[in-house]
This record gives C-alpha cells, structure tokens and sequence, in this order.
C-alpha cells in the first residue's frame, strides 16, 4: 500500500468516534462526496476472525458467503500489507455493500469494506463476480483509510492505495487515487470533527437506491424535451427534474406496494394543488389512473395532451375522493394540514404522500410553539402528528430533489379498526376544533415526545392531543368544524397583462416602437444605410405619450406598461427603467451553469418559426436577420405549427 495524502487533526475531542462517523458517511451516502454515484446498498454485515485467531464467520446468505470466501483468502494472503494483525480478540467488522450510479453504464458493483477499530483503519476491497458466481479482490484497486494518533492532543488521517501505476480506475465506481488523495480525504477529515445533529432520515430510505436509480434515469431522458419548451416563468431544469425525481419515488414506493399486498392493478391517485401538473403527467403516462386540481390554470397544462387529466377547481376541507387509492401533496400550501383528514374521511383505504413546503396550519399560517427545534422540523412534527390523530403509521422519508425542502411524509396502514371510523371522525374534528380555539398551547416537554404507538390498534388508544387531559364530551359536527373557519384559496386573478385585449397590447407595442424610431429621425443614423435600432427612452417618458385610458388599464396590472413591452421581448428590451428595440444580430446563447437567478433565454427547434417577425412587418427596414437566421416567420408561409398543437394530440412522453 502506497501513502497517497495525510491530513493533520488538532485538538478535537470528537476523536476517535468522529472518525468512525465520518466512515459511516461514506458507507451509507457516498454520494454526497462522489457526484457520479447515486447511493449504496449495505448487503450484509459480519463480525470476522483475525487471520489465525480461528473461526471465518458465517453470514449466512449466498452472496455473504461468497465475500466471506474472498474476505478469507485476502486475509491469508494480504494481512500485514494490509494491516490487519492485531489481538486474535480484536474481532473484524466487514461489510458488503453494492454502489450504485446515477447513470448506466457502468453496471452497480459490490465491494467489501474491512473496518478494524485496533488499528483505527477502514479498508475498501473492490470485488469481481467470477463465472461460477464466487468474488474475488481486485487487489489492484484497494484502498485504505487510516486513523493515526501522533501526539496527546494530535491525530492523522491518511488515504493509503494499490500502487498507483498498477491501479485502474473508471472515475465513477474506482475513484482516481488523486481524488482519493484531494477529494475524499479532507471531506472525511471535515466531518471527523464536525459535531452534527441529524434532524432527517437518510435520503431514500424507505425504497431500494438502485432501483430509483434505473427509473430516475429512464424517466429524466423520457421528458427531457418538457425543459426545451418550458412555457412558464419557473426555472424548467429546476421544476421538470423535481417532478421526475417524485414521480420515480412515488412509482417504485407503489410497485413495493402492489407487491407486498398482491395487486395487480396500478394505484389511483388524486393530486391537490398540482401546479404545472407535471406530476399528473408523467404519473398518468406511466399507466396510474389519476388526476390533478388547482385553482389556476397553467400554460404547459395546453401542452400534455389528452391523456393528462387536469381540472380547474378549488379543494375544500369538506371535498372527498372515496374511490381514489392515493391523495398527493407536493408542496400544497394551505391544504397540507387538511390532506391527512380527507384522506382518512374519503375512506378507510385512502392512502396519502405529503412533500410539506409552506408553513400552514389548519386556519392560517403556522405559529412556532417550541425553540428548541428549527421551524422546519417543528412544521413537519405536526404534519406527523395530523397524520397520527388521523389513525395512520405516518412514516417519513427524505427525497433526491432540488430543494431544500426535501422530508415527505408518507400515510400508509391505518391504526384502528374500519368499524370504528365514526368514532376517529369524532375525534379529529375535536382536535381540529382544539387547535382553531388554541386550546392546544403545550410546553416543549409535552410535544417534543409525541409519536405513535404502532401497538394500539384501537381507536380510542389514538394520541389526539399531547396537551389534552380530558375527552371533549359534547359531540362535534364534523362538517362545520372542517368548513368553519377555513378560507380556500380563490381562482387567482391573472394580472401580467397577458389577459388584456390583443389589439390594445398591439396597439401600445406598434406605438411605443414608433416613438423609439422617430428618436432617431434626423441624426446621422437615419442617413446611414445602417439597421435602424431606435433610441432608449425612461418608461416615465414613454408612458407620457399614452392616452389616459391605456394608462387606466395598464395600471390595473402587476408591473404595467414595463410588464407589457417586458412580455413582448421579441421587440423590446428593458434595463435600468429605460426600453430600447431589441437588435437580435447581438444575442447570444446563454452559458450554461451560468450563476445567479437569471432566467434562461431558450430557442428550442421544435419553438422556431412558430410566430410571425414582428421587424419584418412593422419595421421601416425590415428584420436586421435573414429568413435562414430568424428564429421567426418572415411571412405566413413560414410558420409551423404552434407547439401547443403538436403537444395536444399526443403529449410529451407519449
């Protein structure tokens, strides 16, 4: 073994425990250091003999046993250049674990991991799956971490190799020894001394990595397209792989559970609050019946086609799907607290998946009632305890999204029996009730331990009411405690001057153009045989030369006249409160990866042509481009057709 880097560590008493941590993280998320894995599977784990103490260890599955066998003829071999000699009492930790990339090839690979506390190093031994279905090492490609004390109050870390020239290495599953050596030892040598509290569970936890993995990839090269024609003002890379990464969750978390409970029929699901509708799309596509609600109408909803089901609608608390397998919350706002209670009102099999976002409670926002936790975790401890009051095993995990809102909460079984659903309708509107009257004020003992007990089957065993002493005694009605009180959010009044009359918005455009141009009248441009941009006037000047009624309507509108021209970008620029024409010879396509928030500017194929020029039209030169050039029609036998009627007769994915 060669020594590839050392880092030094002074004066931290997290060692040497924080160094085993720091190895559990590369064990069970060595994503999070190397990009190009998706995660690791932990196969099986064993305690072993020392080379000559005796006893080989018996893990007791094939695929253990064959690791076993090549564990063993390593250590027979290898020991010492290994370091693994020790006291014959010092047993040997080894685990088998499978990593898996995000992309494919190459094909996930086992590898068996040697940790030996005596000697404070953990040993990662690659392994090749031979013909007759036995591994063996490819000694070729070990590597080792070491953990060294120097001095009273002094430690170091090493990163140790195969011979460099001999090792052979695919950058995804066999690091470089030079990330090894620049990479992996500082990250490991960071979180040896970082304290951390874990607020979440593992990302993925309650699914198999591996298979997300496949699907995650299938799926992303399936919509891709969705980015290139993105026609809302939301970041599409963002938005589409968020969707795509749920909808791969939500179709292996059903698979597992047509499996466990011997289904053949894909799962139903209703989606409330579903936005863009992306992930009604691809669920719809995948072959589950379903569909989406929200109280807006978006743009791309034109874009999926028929077999995308999409409505228009406002959801109350009193709204009820008794035929629907699954409810779904992505990011629902003011409706997250209330999806549990329909769930378990629609029926008694009704299941439901949470991915909370915006802090509300049942009426309103949500007030923080304990300090000692982040808003975050306090918010989704009571999403959980809804769940619970409900009579669900709420089990909750953390997805492979972009966003730092990442914990869904996932309602599942139920913990009462179906004859006694009056009795819990009861309860959860006595404990809605308790929260709209703010009976339910409990110190921070009293919360922080709330949580459900998977052994009390019956109804009246559920937790209602961490802070309740007594049973409400009167009888609730249900239904004007859900309605009371609760103000649904109303259909949105679309004010981005994209609702104003064509001809008024042709109008100002046509005029505003003209005033720029007749700037330039006189000057030495308009003597030159050069392309005529126009002048840059402030919008406070421009909007002079408006009639009162234009103004009245425009100041109606989110932003006004600088919305409007800012909506027509194919002719007008806006910086600085000053407008000009926009002269298409100067753009350029945007970099990628480039930072900041600036939205991307994109001029996809299937988007070209698809509209008339308006320079070659109205302007008294014509478009400064070509036809070949112009991203837009230069006459009516040019155009295409829209992508809005492509996508409606088949869809994207289709």
């Amino acid at each position: 073994m060669e020594l590839l880097a050392e880092a030094s560590l002074r004066g931290s008493a997290l060692l040497p425990g924080g160094f085993w941590a720091a190895v559990g993280v590369w064990l069970e998320k060595p994503q999070v250091a190397n990009k190009r894995l998706c995660g690791a599977r932990q196969d099986g784990a064993w305690r072993a003999a020392r080379p000559g103490a005796g006893g080989e260890g018996s893990p007791g599955r094939r695929a253990l046993e064959a690791a076993c066998e090549a564990f063993c003829r390593c250590c027979r071999e290898d020991f010492e250049a290994l370091g693994l000699a020790g006291p014959a009492e010092e047993e040997l930790e080894v685990v088998l674990r499978t990593l898996v990339p995000k992309a494919c090839p190459p094909a996930p690979a086992r590898e068996m991991v040697v940790k030996d506390i005596f000697n404070g190093t953990v040993t990662f031994l690659p392994l090749v799956q031979t013909h007759d279905g036995k591994y063996k090492i490819k000694k070729s490609n070990i590597y080792q971490v070491r953990l060294l004390r120097t001095q009273d109050n002094e430690w170091s870390i090493s990163m140790f190799s195969s011979p460099p020239e001999n090792y052979i290495s695919d950058g995804i599953l066999c690091p470089k020894t030079s990330w090894l050596g620049s990479e992996l030892l500082p990250k490991l040598a960071k979180w040896s001394t970082e304290t951390t509290k874990r607020e979440f569970k593992n990302t993925l936890s309650l699914i198999s990595v591996a298979r997300y993995s496949k699907i995650y990839q299938d799926l992303k090269e399936k919509y891709k397209d969705i980015v290139k024609v993105w026609p809302e003002v939301t970041d599409p890379e963002k938005f589409v792989y968020e969707d795509v990464a749920i909808a791969s969750y939500l179709l292996i978390l059903w698979e597992d559970e047509r499996a466990e409970r011997g289904l053949s029929k894909k799962q139903s699901f209703v989606d409330l609050g579903c936005g863009n509708g992306l992930l009604v799309h691809i669920l719809n596509n995948e072959g589950h019946p379903g569909k989406g609600i929200d109280v807006r109408r978006r743009k791309i909803w034109d874009m999926y086609g028929p077999q995308t089901h999409l409505e228009e609608n406002t959801v109350s608390p009193d709204s009820l799907y008794p035929d629907v397998d699954w409810l779904i919350g992505n990011h629902s706002d003011e409706l997250t607290p209330w999806i549990p209670v329909i769930a378990a009102r629609s029926s008694y099999s009704c299941r439901y998946f949470l991915l909370p976002c915006c802090f509300f409670d049942f009426y309103g926002k949500y007030n923080r009632r304990q300090s000692k936790k982040t808003q975050y975790r306090e918010y989704l401890d009571f999403v959980m305890e809804v769940g619970f009051v409900c009579g669900f095993r709420v089990e909750e995990d953390c997805l492979r999204i972009p966003s730092t809102k990442r914990v869904c909460l996932i309602g599942t079984s139920r913990t009462y029996l179906a004859t006694q659903g009056a009795v819990l309708d009861e309860q959860r509107a006595q404990y809605i009730s308790r929260r709209q009257s703010n009976f339910m004020v409990a110190p921070d003992h009293q919360t922080d331990g709330f949580h459900q007990d998977d052994s009390l089957p019956a109804a009246s065993d559920v937790t209602i009411c961490a802070a309740a002493d007594t049973k409400v005694s009167q009888k609730t009605d249900v239904g004007k405690v859900l309605i009371s009180g609760f103000l649904p959010r109303g259909k949105e009044q679309v004010r981005n001057c994209t609702t104003l009359p064509q001809d008024l918005v042709d109008k100002v455009v046509l005029k505003v153009a003209k005033l720029l141009l007749k700037e330039t009248k006189g000057s030495t441009l308009e003597m030159s045989n050069a392309w005529n941009r126009g002048e840059s006037l402030p919008l406070s000047e421009i909007a002079e030369h408006l009639d009162k009624d234009t103004l009245k309507r425009l100041k109606n509108e989110y932003g006004g006249l600088q919305t409007l021209l800012r909506n027509n970008h194919q002719v007008f620029e806006v910086l600085n409160g000053k407008v000009h024409i926009r002269d298409w010879r100067e753009w350029k396509p945007p970099r990628k990866n480039k930072p900041g928030k600036q939205l991307k500017q994109r001029l996809p194929s299937k988007a070209i042509k698809t509209r008339l020029c308006w320079f070659h039209i109205h302007h008294p030169q014509g478009c400064p481009l070509s036809s070949e050039l112009c991203c837009y029609a230069h006459g009516s036998e040019e155009l295409k057709p829209s992508l809005k009627t492509v996508t409606n007769d088949k869809g994207f994915g289709s």
